[in-house]
């Protein structure tokens, strides 16, 4: 359940970055929320169930 929270929540920030893009934000934020879409999915594969529990 973490996982796909996670997973959506990467999804969200990635369609942020897009529109920091698109609307021509600073690098620094572009690449903030770029980071932190990349915690939110590294976040979701940790916590992603293996099947053998």
């Amino acid at each position: 359940m973490i996982s796909l929270i996670l997973f959506a929540l990467a999804g969200i920030l990635v369609g942020g970055v897009i529109q920091l893009v698109k609307a021509g934000a600073t690098k620094f934020s572009i690449g903030i929320t770029g980071v932190l879409a990349a915690i939110a999915t590294a976040g979701g594969l940790a916590w992603w169930p293996m099947g053998d529990s």
